[in-house]
């Protein structure tokens, strides 16, 4: 590890991405349709399939090593991640492996944490190394109500047994347009234990903002990140809590919402509660698309909004 000290002060972030003719996240136990709150019609993402975005990009963009991913293009236990670690690191035995060595090389670890299980030799028992991860989210769900497009049936190319002839039919599910918000937590104390540093969380910043275009798919093509914000307090011992409470769409939107143009976001109650706390708050790091309409935010500055915090505002420049 370098010599950087690891972070002295908890974060919050607020992430707003929005999904339009997609599948932000499909539930393998439902046909793989997009993931719901059916009572509510609102629509779901699990925290794995952010930090899955986030993994990728931080391996193929970045070029760091990650501990999840899958070597030579094929699916590894934690043991033969770990194996190859050692080789690299010149160790002949696992348990050899320092807890340093392995934080300094993997960047997802610092970042989440991880569980690896290593198998014993022959009779013997394994054992496990566990590091929790300073960077944690909720499950992200949709500011808006959100239908979906009815399915169309999809056919593969390819048959899916050897004897049949024609492909394999399939449904195809995706959402009209869905606007997703993730609320997430860095916690100092627990990064005391990672060696989570603030260049690391230079690179979560570039990973959240970037990662999705990027890393689109056949059914993840269409999503754009719209709002990140990350709040640098002044103490590892104090969270204002789920930041989407406070973020809404404005009630002149167009019913049902369809493109990011439909609606002005809504932050005033937001603008509230940072306003009552500003005196815990550091740093207020904020990236927003040019194409989000924030209600009472002139030219996509958010200065114009957050009046009497400006001196404690700085812009995320991820390119």
């Amino acid at each position: 590890m370098s010599n950087e000290k690891t972070i002295s002060n908890n974060h919050e972030i607020l992430f707003v991405y929005d999904a339009k003719m997609c599948n932000p996240n499909g539930d393998p136990d439902n046909e793989n349709k997009p993931r719901m709150d059916v009572d509510r019609e609102i629509n779901l993402v699990s925290d794995l399939r952010l930090k899955r975005y986030i993994r990728d990009y931080i391996e193929q963009y970045l070029k760091k090593t990650i501990f999840v991913c899958n070597i030579d293009g094929r699916v590894v236990n934690a043991t033969e991640r770990l194996n190859i670690l050692a080789q690299q690191k010149k160790v002949s035995k696992l348990e050899d492996l320092l807890d340093d060595d392995l934080l300094s090389e993997l960047v997802d670890v610092r970042f989440f944490g991880a569980t690896m299980p290593i198998k014993g030799e022959k009779n013997k028992p394994g054992s496990s190394r566990k590091f929790i991860g300073p960077v944690q989210f909720n499950w992200g769900y949709s500011l808006n109500k959100v239908t979906l497009v009815d399915s169309n049936g999809i056919t593969s190319h390819f048959s899916s047994e050897s004897e049949k002839t024609q492909g394999a039919m399939g449904k195809d599910y995706r959402v009209d347009y869905s606007l997703i918000a993730f609320h997430g937590i860095i916690s100092a104390k627990r990064a005391e234990k990672t060696n989570l540093t603030d260049d690391d969380i230079g690179l979560l910043d570039k990973a959240i903002v970037n990662s999705i275009p990027l890393m689109a798919t056949r059914t993840k093509i269409g999503q754009y990140p719209r709002l990140y914000l990350r709040i640098e307090y002044n103490s590892p011992e104090y969270l204002l809590g789920d930041l989407r409470k406070y973020v809404a769409i404005d009630s002149d939107a167009k019913s049902p919402v369809r493109f990011v143009t439909d609606y002005n976001m809504d932050l005033s109650e937001l603008k509230k509660i940072l306003d009552y706390n500003k005196g815990k708050i550091q740093k207020i790091n904020w990236w927003i698309h040019k194409d989000l309409q924030i209600k009472d935010v002139k030219d996509g500055n958010l200065g114009s909004l957050l009046t009497g915090l400006e001196g404690k505002l700085a812009q995320i420049m991820v390119s």
